[in-house]
């Protein structure tokens, strides 16, 4: 019985239920993200790049099967053994793109929740005192 009590105690605890919320919110994020990249950015990186399709550049290194092969897919289908460069490229590309606006979406929040420091309070009449005996002590020396 005392199991299932640590357990409650453990998994209501703040620090667990916070963590439970960021995973949810964040994949649902992550499929936001996805999206812009994959429907609004790329498409104007591919413009840039002349419609180059990173994902489809690869190297045959077995030629056993055939080197005929138009797409990765197709390579990967007939069993060919390939050195898909292409994918990897663009999953670093996909991750710079997603890391850029996770820092502007960070930086566009912390602008929002920045606030002032509060100004520290004036020292009590106990402080006031203790300073003052404080400086007296030093002098002496």
């Amino acid at each position: 019985m005392s199991f299932i009590k640590e357990f409650k105690e453990f998994a209501m605890k703040g620090n667990v239920m916070d963590l439970a919320v960021g995973v949810i919110i964040g994949a649902a994020f992550g499929k936001i993200v996805t999206s812009l990249v994959d429907n609004l950015l790329m498409p104007i990186v591919s413009i840039f790049l002349r419609g180059a399709n990173f994902t489809d550049k690869f190297l045959y290194l077995d030629s056993s099967k055939g080197t005929d092969f138009k797409t990765l897919d197709a390579a990967k289908k007939a069993g060919a053994n390939v050195f898909a460069y292409g994918a990897f490229i663009q999953s670093v590309i996909d991750f710079l793109i997603i890391a850029f606006c996770i820092f502007l979406l960070v930086k566009f929040m912390n602008r929002l929740t920045d606030k002032k420091a509060p100004a520290p309070a004036a020292p009590t009449a106990q402080e006031t005192l203790l300073m003052e005996i404080r400086d007296e002590l030093r002098k002496s020396k």
